[in-house]
């Protein structure tokens, strides 16, 4: 991995920009609901994150007052009177290959929740790895509500992350709730005043950019893992990530650092 850049705008298309400023790829999402250009061009972003070597740490937010209020309804409603039957193919052909392309980031990825979240938005915030939300931000799962499911791997999220009873409860009745419930029950990390949620996300960002980034990746691996592993299998990954580890650079300057009673400057290699 490379140490930290300069700023730089390392892409801007119509629904989606990427700025890069010191090892953090900052995302963001300049509509509300997600079109189908939307979708594509956040999947290019993500691609192109995952094969820069450069970004050590990503910033996914929304713009005004939605962070995400997932599929664009009105296009929906046109697929559906085309041809009813085919309208939810984007599902498996677009949605599942995003959240598997986020999911597979190797770097931390930082959500910030500047307002409205609901259904595959909500999904998409979900699959990063640290959630900051605006104080006013509402959420809802909102599939229920409109003779849905669940998509964006949202059902399993809210069962790993709040439980069966709390996960059926949000699913089945998809009234909105408050950033202060979702703190509470563990869906996002930090509730913060909303003119704050930016800068405050952006820190979080930039300390894990600045940070061992080779470390975070093994801490991704094994937490994707392990609610599925064996306690054996769990154990073995850890320990062929420890070794691997201990070769690294980082891990070097750590333990040197500690020894001189300094902090450590991480490279991320």
């Amino acid at each position: 991995m490379s140490e930290t850049t300069a700023t730089s705008t390392t892409s801007t298309q119509t629904t989606v920009t990427r700025e890069d400023a010191g090892g953090v790829a900052t995302v963001t999402l300049r509509r509300p609901a997600l079109s189908r250009a939307m979708r594509r061009e956040l999947l290019a972003v993500v691609h192109g994150i995952a094969a820069d070597e450069s970004v050590r740490a990503v910033l996914l937010t929304g713009t005004g007052r939605a962070f995400c209020v997932g599929q664009d309804l009105g296009e929906h409603v046109e697929a559906l009177r085309g041809d009813a039957s085919t309208s939810l193919s984007v599902v498996e052909e677009e949605y599942n290959p995003l959240v598997l392309a986020l999911a597979a980031l190797r770097m931390p990825v930082v959500v910030a929740v500047n307002g409205a979240c609901a259904g595959a938005g909500l999904g998409l915030a979900m699959a990063g790895d640290l959630r900051v939300a605006a104080a006013g931000a509402k959420f809802t799962t909102a599939f229920t509500g409109i003779g849905l499911g669940s998509d964006s791997a949202l059902a399993a999220r809210l069962v790993h992350t709040v439980g069966v009873g709390r996960a059926t409860e949000l699913l089945l009745l998809p009234d909105p709730f408050p950033a202060e419930s979702a703190l509470q029950w563990g869906l996002v990390h930090r509730v913060v005043a909303a003119e704050q949620v930016a800068d405050e996300a952006r820190a979080l960002a930039e300390r894990l950019a600045g940070g061992p980034t080779a470390a975070h990746r093994a801490v991704k691996t094994v937490l994707a893992s392990a609610p599925t592993d064996s306690l054996e299998d769990t154990l073995a990954l850890e320990a062929r990530l420890q070794t691997e580890l201990g070769r690294t650079a980082d891990h070097t300057e750590a333990v040197e650092a500690f020894l001189a009673k300094r902090a450590p400057r991480f490279t991320g290699r």
